[in-house]
């Protein structure tokens, strides 16, 4: 079987775009006319390099081994009025949703939907050939200008996941069975911290032309926001998540802390890493109800609801048993209909 492909969320690249062709230096010499005037051509412009976001792509790790990217260059111009070729343009893809920013600077630009296009670094201009500079003063001119050279950078590539809900909560608050059970997904289920090493993608569907992109994030810690644990290189991930599913173990949580001690950690990284993060729509998922007595659950959630003050959307699942979690599907799936149709012109 082939071996599964490492998930890249990150990689720096250098990207240098063509320079420009010289313009030429040159005379008519043709037999029968003594006095040729110039006839030295243009030089063509450079080539763009250009980003191209790719569906068939999900990750950059071919950039792990291909850094530098580099156009071709404007050929030269020629005797009898001949301009040089224009450089082709050099095309790299990379995967929807790549933000794009300069090495040590500035976001250039994000790529967001399959066929989105941005120019990295332009082509140089042309220069000019002496037939440019004839004029009734200057017969013979032998003025000539080189090429401009192609914008050069170096940028820093960041695949940000597009899904439509996200999965927050700490280690082994049940994110991984949670994506399983309700896609195709298939990630690793252990029962010790940060068993998701890399995020899992999983598309939920509930019927024809009903589905939605579900994220299994890896779990975060108290001080992911500053580094700590998997750390702020995967809270990135959440920004483009249209709803968040905060998971919490309410029967036996995760190393023996209250369920809302580990809802506030959540929450205070979420605002540390972006305050809009922290304020998007966010519903609480008590998890693993099959650890509880079917007598006791109600009440169990109820005191959690209570003590946390809860008043957004709560659905409580057990991903092995199957509770709850039809209930949460269509849940999810309506309050996306819902935005999509509020957006709609």
């Amino acid at each position: 079987s082939l071996p599964r492909m490492k998930f890249v969320d990150e990689a720096a690249i250098v990207v240098e775009a063509g320079a420009g062709g010289n313009g030429c230096l040159s005379f008519r010499r043709e037999k029968y006319i003594p006095r040729g005037g110039p006839d030295g051509g243009d030089g063509g412009d450079g080539g763009d390099v250009v980003l191209l976001a790719d569906p068939g792509l999900n990750t950059l790790v071919d950039f792990r081994y291909t850094r530098r990217f580099r156009a071709e260059r404007g050929r030269h111009g020629q005797g009898r009025d001949r301009t040089g070729r224009n450089g082709a343009e050099l095309r790299v893809r990379v995967p929807v949703g790549t933000v794009v920013a300069e090495a040590g600077g500035g976001t250039l630009g994000e790529l967001v939907a399959p066929g989105d296009e941005l120019i990295v670094a332009r082509g140089g201009r042309h220069g000019l050939g002496n037939a440019r500079f004839k004029s009734s003063t200057n017969r013979a001119p032998r003025r000539t200008t080189d090429g401009s050279p192609g914008e050069r950078r170096e940028l820093r590539l960041e695949l940000r996941l597009l899904a439509d809900a996200g999965l927050v909560g700490l280690p082994n608050a049940g994110k991984s069975t949670l994506i399983r059970a309700l896609s195709a997904a298939r990630p690793k289920v252990a029962d010790y911290p940060f068993t998701t090493l890399h995020p899992n993608l999983g598309v939920v569907r509930l019927g024809p032309d009903r589905s939605f992109v579900m994220a299994d994030v890896p779990g975060l810690i108290e001080g992911a926001s500053g580094g700590a644990g998997l750390g702020i290189r995967f809270l990135r991930h959440l920004s483009r998540t249209r709803l968040l599913l905060h998971l919490v173990e309410v029967a036996f949580p995760s190393g023996g802390t209250d369920p809302v001690d580990q809802v506030r950690a959540i929450e205070r990284e979420l605002a540390a890493f972006d305050p809009a993060l922290a304020r998007r729509e966010r519903w609480l998922v008590p998890t693993k109800l099959d650890l509880l007595p079917p007598s006791g659950r109600a009440e169990a959630v109820a005191a959690l609801v209570e003590a946390l003050g809860w008043e957004r959307p709560v659905h409580p699942i057990s991903a092995l048993t199957g509770e709850g979690m039809d209930a949460l599907g269509e849940a999810v799936m309506g309050y996306l209909e819902r935005e999509d149709g509020a957006h709609e012109p």
